[in-house]
């Protein structure tokens, strides 16, 4: 699966163990950054993500900052993104399956290296189930189809 990643300074070390991670499992990751602890705007990072899983480029996306709140705030800008903060396996596996999540974010200050990697593995096994989660999805996607059409 081609995969987008980013962080921000705060979460360069979970990032770069991350992406190992992925890549260890025959992944292709695209990293977006950082590379180094010199502070960046999170929100440039999180919308290049949001817009190379939108347009398609990557399949999915993973986020990472202090907490994970703010790149799910940014890369839910992104017309079309569901990014969600998955801090526990039922949270990263529901993230996928009810809510077709294509990015998930966590705080490298609120979680450990190791659950970092289980959360990724949970949400990277999961799949959308459809079904009564299909009419909220859609429900949520008009939704910001109309603010669109509004903005423009």
């Amino acid at each position: 699966m081609k995969i987008a990643i980013g962080c921000d300074e705060a979460a360069l070390d979970m990032k770069n163990v991350i992406k190992k991670h992925l890549e260890d499992q025959g992944h292709s990751v695209q990293d977006f950054g950082v590379d180094s602890s010199f502070p960046v705007l999170y929100a440039d990072i999180a919308v290049a993500v949001g817009e190379s899983v939108a347009k398609g480029e990557n399949e999915r996306g993973i986020l990472m900052c202090g907490t994970g709140l703010g790149m799910a705030i940014a890369a839910n800008k992104v017309p079309g993104i569901r990014a969600a903060t998955c801090h526990d396996s039922f949270s990263a596996q529901r993230a996928r399956k009810s809510n077709d999540a294509q990015i998930m974010t966590m705080g490298a200050r609120v979680i450990g290296l190791e659950l970092a990697k289980n959360l990724v593995d949970i949400w990277m096994d999961s799949e959308f189930q459809g079904g009564a989660s299909a009419v909220k999805v859609a429900k949520i996607m008009e939704w910001e189809r109309e603010l669109h059409k509004q903005a423009n």
